[in-house]
């Protein structure tokens, strides 16, 4: 015959079948205190492009939004941040005229990406990199065209200044840096190009650099913005293209290291590659971007009804 066990709490004391022990308790409070939680997956890769959309559209609003004195301070941070662009090439192409390098091309592009990297990671307000982002609300209805205008005049005015500080610093580092001959040979690369050719260039190192704002929008990782950066603003130096704010600095240490570069062989140059990477950002980025995800989702709202 089956003997009927007795429980017994740990102090020996005879406990019923319907009698609780401390731990069931326990167990009993925790089950009426949990929540149910859906785990969600966090490894994509790259954001959908209905969603860079709008974080562009988005972006470009709080652009357009900053007040005058906020805009300009940034602005000019990022000219200043810029000059080690500038000095990174210079240094290398004053070691590369020391003799001819097989690869000096190369080792010239691979040193141009540096002063980007910190400039557009530092959220700093660089022209090239916002010239396409702040048309997305213009484009979108959300922000009127003159807004626009005065963020591009108030970048580019802060732009140029914080280079033209920074080329100061240069040049009182010379005898640090070692680099008045690199100097001449980015100021001459500049100066070399009749106005035609100099636009185009600029068209594609505007194209790039809005490229490369549109990629860093796409992307979830601090590692793989500083890649999409390195690699458009590689090709830039790659190609020898012409970005305004980087130019004007190595034109600024240019004039500034030699007599033989007058002061009014800079403004058309300038200007020139300011129109230039504006029309590549805008045009080549911007509206075809707005143009090709708006139209693709108006043929799903189609679709759906």
């Amino acid at each position: 015959m089956q003997e009927n066990k007795q429980l017994v709490s740990s102090r020996g004391e005879p406990l019923g079948r319907d009698q609780d022990t401390g731990r069931s308790k326990e167990r009993r409070q925790e089950n009426s205190e949990f929540v149910s939680v859906i785990v969600k997956r966090t490894d994509e890769t790259f954001r959908h492009p209905d969603d860079i959309l709008e974080k562009a559209i988005g972006e470009g609003l709080e652009q357009i939004s900053r007040p005058t004195l906020s805009l300009l301070l940034s602005a000019v941070a990022a000219g200043m941040i810029l000059c080690f662009t500038v000095l990174a090439v210079a240094v290398m192409a004053t070691l590369m005229t020391e003799g001819e390098h097989p690869f000096s091309r190369v080792i010239l592009a691979a040193s141009y990406p540096l002063g980007f990297v910190l400039c557009i990671l530092s959220r700093t307000q660089l022209f090239t990199e916002h010239t396409a982002t702040a048309v997305y609300p213009v484009l979108d209805g959300k922000a009127k065209i003159n807004r626009l205008f005065r963020l591009w005049g108030i970048v580019i005015l802060g732009n140029l200044l914080g280079g033209l500080f920074s080329t100061g610093l240069l040049m009182a580092a010379e005898p640090v840096i070692h680099a008045s001959e690199g100097y001449l040979v980015l100021a001459r690369h500049l100066l070399a190009y009749p106005v035609q050719t100099l636009f185009v260039s600029a068209i594609l190192a505007g194209w790039l650099m809005a490229l490369g704002a549109w990629i860093v929008l796409s992307t979830y990782s601090t590692l793989s913005q500083i890649v999409s950066i390195y690699i458009v603003t590689f090709l830039i130096g790659l190609g020898g293209f012409h970005h305004s704010i980087a130019g004007s600095i190595e034109l600024f240490v240019g004039y500034f290291s030699s007599d033989s570069i007058g002061f009014w062989q800079l403004p058309p140059v300038i200007l020139t590659a300011l129109a230039g990477n504006l029309v590549g950002g805008s045009v080549f980025v911007a509206m075809l971007n707005y143009g090709h995800i708006r139209h693709s989702q108006r043929a799903d709202n189609k679709a759906k009804k």
